[in-house]
């Protein structure tokens, strides 16, 4: 077997006998440097064919440190090696293992024909076996994925049955995973996390193979983020983070970790730290070949461009993101928005929400969905988006669902001119992401309730919302939200007095634009408000001045020096 440079550079230059470059070859596996393992195995078996134990550690030493090929190359011989010797379970085992690995790499027909050979092995083998465990797997996820959720929990349990007969903890930790995931899927929230749970005591105590404790690692965090379980996201990610950097030469899981990170750290307010991670984080996905992971990680950092201002590179990595195969949305709509392409926005967000049917995976545009049908003035669509996501809420529970839900609800009645009962709602959302340590979404919420402020006649709380909103942007680096609230702020006149003639600070800043000339939608856009509710600020104004149109009540505004 041919070796690179790098290979004879890395292998031990004093060690040119097998016996040296075995033992070098097992001491770096055991210590979990996958990559010179790799290397020494390689050259130990240039000199002499290596073990099925040794030719095992070498194929998952190359899995970790993202050689796929040699990893599957590796797993074959092993099979192969073990039929010649009349060992069919241990055949069996790596068949597995080469399938189950082909599956991600998108090599569905080989994967299923691997598959499809080791069971009909398992066939004539009389006796149970962990092995028909394993081959239950990925029968087991393939129905979860398709809905079919009884069946993949029936193959759920017979796994964990198995796992436990034969003592095999790698094989229990599946059975867990799949059975936590089937669980989440039917809203069965809790049972599921604590299968989630137990799988990752075993992980975190090092109890099942390297390999399995990266896929578990990677499920579960996965799971929570879907269910919007937060905190554990959080505590298992920060343990994922210390495995994985306790293993500088790995590679497979160090993308996905570095995501999750990523994501975790926008949420929590350290846009500088996301952005870069999110980099990394697509860096190590393409060495390791996981291109759907790497468009995420584009995603990321297209969410923390656009969240800056960055405009023009949020544009390229939205595109970059779409390019990859991953839907930009809906971030790439609230770009739109910001720049005030509205049509774009709102029929973007009508196209997503159109095509995709899984209800936990709406909530990831439902919140966005009603922000673009609200500044388009399409409020009958945003109510609904929003009794959809109360529905979800209530279907799934767990405070950051019902916050989101509260969020858009009060978004609504805002929109509707109901700023009493919005309140509330406000006020719950914001205890719930201020103990989550969401700075932005506090910030959001502290804008709306200074707006509800505002149309209560409150003008000392609004001032103050505003300020603690401001504080926020300021610290974040949020330019486009700091210039829309400097916008606003030139134009807010002082409390209504007899002098305003009746008129608020709010109803006065929209006679001002009115007198402009600016239309009740084009207000409604640099003021963040809905249409409905600048209609209703401009009937206002025709009823307290006593005007009938909007040149009337631009020539009063002129002849009492209102403007």
């Amino acid at each position: 077997m041919n070796r690179s440079a790098h290979d004879r550079d890395v292998a031990p230059k004093a060690s040119n006998n097998f016996e040296s470059l075995l033992g070098h070859a097992q001491t770096s596996f055991q210590a979990r440097a996958w990559d010179d393992a790799r290397v020494a195995f390689l050259a130990a078996d240039a000199l002499n064919p290596l073990s099925i134990d040794d030719l095992e550690r070498l194929a998952q030493a190359a899995s970790l440190a993202a050689h796929d090929e040699l990893s599957l190359k590796t797993l074959e011989r092993i099979h192969n090696a073990c039929m010649e010797a009349g060992d069919q379970l241990r055949a069996v085992r790596a068949g597995f293992w080469l399938g189950f690995r082909l599956l991600p790499l998108g090599e569905r027909a080989r994967a299923q024909a691997w598959l499809s050979r080791m069971q009909r092995i398992l066939d004539g083998i009389e006796g149970e076996c962990a092995e028909r465990g394993y081959l239950m797997l990925p029968a087991g996820i393939l129905k979860s994925h398709a809905g079919e959720l009884d069946g993949a929990e029936e193959l759920g349990l017979k796994i964990k049955v198995i796992g436990e007969r034969f003592g095999d903890r790698d094989l229990i930790a599946f059975s867990q995973i799949l059975r936590g995931r089937v669980m989440l899927r039917r809203a069965e929230i809790e049972p599921g996390l604590s299968l989630f749970d137990d799988a990752m005591l075993a992980a975190t105590a090092q109890e099942l193979s390297p390999t399995v404790i990266g896929l578990v690692y990677c499920n579960v965090i996965s799971g929570c983020t879907q269910v919007w379980a937060l905190d554990r996201a959080r505590e298992w990610t920060a343990a994922l983070s210390e495995w994985c950097e306790t293993q500088p030469q790995l590679r497979t899981f160090a993308g996905p970790c570095l995501l999750h990170r990523a994501e975790l750290m926008e949420l929590g307010g350290s846009w500088s730290e996301s952005i870069e991670i999110a980099r990394r984080a697509a860096e190590r996905t393409l060495i390791s070949n996981d291109p759907m992971t790497a468009a995420s990680a584009v995603y990321q950092q297209a969410e923390i461009h656009r969240l800056r201002g960055e405009t023009a590179e949020a544009e390229a990595a939205y595109v970059e993101c779409s390019k990859r195969g991953r839907e930009p949305q809906p971030g790439l709509s609230l770009l739109r928005l910001a720049q005030g392409k509205h049509d774009a926005a709102a029929s973007a967000m009508r196209r997503v929400i159109g095509a995709t049917m899984d209800r936990l995976e709406r909530t990831r545009y439902l919140p966005a969905h009603v922000e673009v049908m609200l500044a388009i003035g399409a409020c009958d669509e945003a109510r609904a988006a929003c009794t959809e996501l109360e529905s979800i809420a209530t279907i799934y529970g767990g405070e950051v669902l019902s916050a989101i839900a509260q969020h858009a609800h009060a978004s609504v009645l805002l929109a509707e001119g109901n700023a009493q009962a919005a309140v509330e709602p406000l006020r719950n959302a914001l205890l719930t992401w201020q103990r989550i340590d969401a700075p932005y979404i506090v910030a959001r919420i502290h804008l709306l309730l200074a707006h509800a402020s505002e149309l209560l006649g409150d003008e000392e709380s609004a001032k103050l919302e505003r300020g603690c909103a401001r504080q926020t942007f300021e610290q974040l680096g949020a330019a486009p939200d700091l210039a829309a609230l400097d916008a606003a702020a030139k134009s807010i006149a002082p409390p209504a007095s007899p002098s305003t003639h009746g008129l608020s600070a709010r109803e006065l800043q929209v006679l001002r634009m009115v007198a402009a000339g600016k239309t009740n939608r084009a207000i409604a856009s640099e003021l963040f408000l809905s249409e409905k509710t600048v209609d209703r600020h401009v009937s206002n104004i025709f009823g307290k001045l006593d005007v009938p149109s909007r040149s009337a009540a631009t020539a009063y505004a002129y002849e009492h020096q209102l403007l």
